[in-house]
């Protein structure tokens, strides 16, 4: 059977799917190091949990998530100042890659996810390239 989805209001959900959310989120962050304490903590029995955990996703985690490639100069510290930048930006790192050094620059490509950045992408992006290892940025495609 073709498997449906649904996307609904969470003030309509029962309380134990949310739990599960939650529960879901405390084991993903390391908050809970296994799932009868992440159960235990948010009031939710294993059973319930384990029933549950494969059928109940947040819609919103999904949003948001965008690429943004660089050209650094091969320098020490220059990707660690482009990620510092970003977090500094309220971004979060989702993925880091980052190509073999030719020519004195590194292509790197960073996936983040936007969704709680205190300023937009383009002033982001702005305030990166003012960095001084920082040849090139623009978003991915």
């Amino acid at each position: 059977m073709e498997k449906r989805f649904l996307l609904v209001d969470v003030n309509v959900l029962p309380e134990v799917f949310l739990r599960v959310l939650r529960a879901k989120e405390l084991l993903a962050s390391g908050a809970a190091k296994n799932i009868s304490v992440a159960s235990r903590m948010v009031g939710v029995s294993r059973s319930a949990f384990y029933k549950y955990k494969d059928c109940i996703f947040d819609a919103e985690d999904g949003k948001e998530v965008l690429t943004v490639n660089a050209v650094l100069l091969d320098e020490t510290g220059a990707l660690q100042a482009l990620l510092a930048g970003i977090s500094t930006a309220g971004a979060s790192i989702v993925t880091i890659n980052q190509a073999t050094p030719e020519n004195g620059t590194a292509q790197v490509s960073v996936t983040i996810r936007a969704g709680g950045m205190q300023m937009s992408l383009d002033q982001m992006l702005h305030r990166l390239k003012e960095q001084r290892t920082v040849v090139d940025i623009r978003r991915g495609a």
